[in-house]
């Protein structure tokens, strides 16, 4: 299966993303990376367009980063690229605990690998909404619970389409 098509079953077809479940993981994880990778190119972007006020904070630290001079901006690059890594891996893994009550909830059959791999594609919506309030921090304090309760909405979508369980 395509990135593309993948990605626009993400958005409106749980019913593919049930049976996404079935995917290699290797295509799950490059899909994943995708995302980490224009996470992170966002935020570094940002740090040079707009928080180059980093240092200010104390002058010990403005001292310290016209020390490192240019060596600043791959250490915070590769520094960016692991803490994305890390947020949305994380992410995904509670939420397919999240998915794994919803199939037991609802009385559908998975193992925590299929759900894993739905709630990584299911993060597509949550993780373009989180870059997107991320511009407006006016609702930073709301992101996180917005974000939460659309993947998972999406992974509850998706658990509809699990088979069901044996009587």
């Amino acid at each position: 299966m395509e990135f593309h098509q993948i990605f626009k079953a993400a958005f409106h077809e749980p019913k593919k993303m049930a049976a996404f479940r079935l995917l290699s993981i290797g295509k799950v994880f490059r899909y994943t990376f995708f995302f980490i990778a224009l996470f992170t190119v966002i935020s570094f972007i940002r740090y040079l367009a707009l928080d180059t006020v980093l240092f200010e904070s104390t002058p010990e630290l403005l001292k310290h980063g016209e020390t490192i001079g240019w060596i600043i901006h791959p250490i915070a690059f590769i520094l960016q690229l692991v803490i994305s890594t890390f947020y949305i891996f994380v992410r995904v893994s509670i939420f397919a605990y999240v998915g794994i009550l919803l199939l037991k909830i609802m009385k559908r059959r998975g193992e925590y690998r299929h759900m894993w791999r739905t709630s990584a594609i299911a993060m597509t919506v949550p993780i373009l909404l989180t870059i997107c309030l991320d511009f407006f921090p006016s609702w930073d304090s709301y992101s996180t619970w917005l974000t939460s309760g659309v993947h998972i909405a999406y992974i509850a979508a998706a658990v509809k389409y699990y088979p069901k369980l044996p009587k």
